[in-house]
């Protein structure tokens, strides 16, 4: 993806890192693949959304406030949300309802040891219902097995493990510049 580009296009000045499970998990995984995943993508790493505060975190995202301004007019940059998008807050939603709401574009990361669940369906599964752009799936870490992941039918981009490898690196980083052109012509149709 190149950013330069995703500027002129356009483009939300962040993509959510989405990850799924306890809280403590996803931190875990969100702390090891996220630079390692921005340094791939060639993407600035931002600080965590406000798990607790969707419609507030992504109007910040929006409009690119102190802090975020310079990407507002500029390359966009990879966003962690430190929370499971299908858990419920205070107020009965959660944040796949939200980010659906903002047409926030999303990247999903999935550890290996989730793809013996159902998690990845549910949670493709979860922002199809509720409408959010979804550059695709990744998985981090363990043998990355491209038979199953197509029988799967889910929109999986890759792979990536620490550290990744050139070929690694350059197969996830063309399949997500080449999903996120689709979803740039979907925005604009």
């Amino acid at each position: 993806m190149d950013a330069g580009v995703a500027a002129e296009a356009g483009h939300p000045p962040a993509l959510v890192l989405l990850a799924a499970g306890a809280a403590a998990a996803l931190a875990a995984l969100q702390g090891q693949a996220a630079p390692a995943l921005a340094g791939v993508l060639g993407l600035p790493l931002l600080a965590p959304l406000d798990p607790l505060a969707p419609d507030a975190a992504l109007a910040a995202l929006a409009a690119g406030p102190p802090g975020l301004a310079a990407l507002a007019a500029g390359p966009p940059g990879l966003v962690p949300l430190p929370r499971d998008p299908g858990l419920p807050l205070a107020d009965g939603r959660h944040w796949a309802a939200a980010l659906g709401a903002w047409r926030q574009p999303v990247l999903v990361l999935l550890a290996a040891e989730q793809l013996d669940t159902g998690l990845p369906a549910a949670l493709t599964a979860l922002l199809q219902q509720r409408q959010v752009p979804c550059l695709g799936l990744v998985q981090w870490g363990g043998s990355w097995r491209p038979e199953q992941r197509r029988l799967e039918g889910l929109p999986w981009l890759g792979w990536l493990s620490a550290p990744a490898s050139d070929e690694q690196a350059a197969a996830l980083a063309s399949a997500c510049a080449a999903r996120w052109a689709v979803l740039e012509r979907q925005r604009l149709a």
